[in-house]
């Protein structure tokens, strides 16, 4: 297979390859596209837990990215945990001196266990720098409620939030619908013209470790390939959908994707 394009992902390490930038590198190249990376922290982690998060320093972080992009250059951009103001600060400006796009941002801030992955005074530092400079950016329902101080508990709510992150500066917001308790449930792709809905119907399993990175990472990929924020949303929910229904069921807790799931794009109803 031939490599169709670059991805530098900006993201904390997963210890159990479920998540973090582990589960980046495998989706990605499960898309055809070549993977990049710039580490901003160290987890210790499994599918029942964190219990250690350290910290890269600012001035490697730095130097990660600019060894990559003064190389090799890339197409997109997938950011994942970004820990602290700190960093935010350091990914912004090298986001703005390479004037890079095709930005997709994944607001890690609390880890499936409950573990808390962004400190507190950084989602203002988030909301200010990075989300003007995201062509996409992947909230679950928490991460929303605590960038727009809404609480979200339908379609309508989740609707309203999304406008509200565009208004923040967002170009496209894809608002994950996963954690209402609904048989059916509704990923929400909002932009400044218009609003497109992805209804399923809810899988029950306990095998959801890295469900964000992973469809960040895709759509990374998708976007990086040139094709457009709607195809990249289908298709990207379409692997995550098919990852999680494939799930290998390791460890005792929230178990990890199977990122090897074959799905083919071209034959995609997109």
């Amino acid at each position: 297979m031939k490599v169709k394009s670059k991805v530098l992902i900006i993201a904390g390490s997963d210890s159990s390859g479920g998540a973090g930038i582990q589960a980046d590198i495998k989706t990605v190249t499960a898309f055809g596209s070549y993977a990049m990376t710039a580490l901003t922290a160290v987890t210790s982690q499994n599918t029942q837990g964190v219990k250690a998060i350290t910290p890269i320093p600012i001035k490697n972080i730095k130097l990660q990215m600019k060894m990559v992009l003064d190389d090799i250059g890339t197409n997109a951009v997938k950011i994942g945990m970004l820990h602290n103001a700190s960093v935010i600060k350091c990914v912004h400006s090298i986001l703005k001196k390479y004037k890079l796009k095709n930005i997709v941002l994944d607001p890690v801030m609390i880890a499936k266990g409950g573990a808390k992955l962004l400190n507190s005074n950084s989602v203002s530092y988030l909301k200010r720098l990075l989300l003007p400079m995201c062509n996409i950016i992947t909230p679950n329902i928490p991460e929303a409620e605590i960038l727009t101080g809404y609480s979200i508990s339908n379609k309508e709510d989740m609707m309203r939030a999304a406008k509200k992150i565009i208004n923040m500066g967002a170009q496209n917001v894809l608002l994950k619908g996963g954690h209402l308790n609904n048989k059916m449930i509704f990923d929400i792709l909002v932009s400044k013209k218009e609003i497109k809905v992805f209804p399923k119907r809810k899988i029950i399993t306990k095998n959801t470790h890295g469900t964000g990175c992973t469809l960040s990472s895709a759509l990374a990929a998708c976007l990086s390939q040139k094709l457009s924020v709607y195809k990249s949303c289908n298709i990207s929910l379409k692997y995550v959908d098919q990852a999680i229904c494939t799930a290998p069921g390791f460890g005792k807790g929230f178990g990890p994707l199977n990122h090897l799931v074959s799905f083919n794009l071209k034959n995609t109803n997109a």
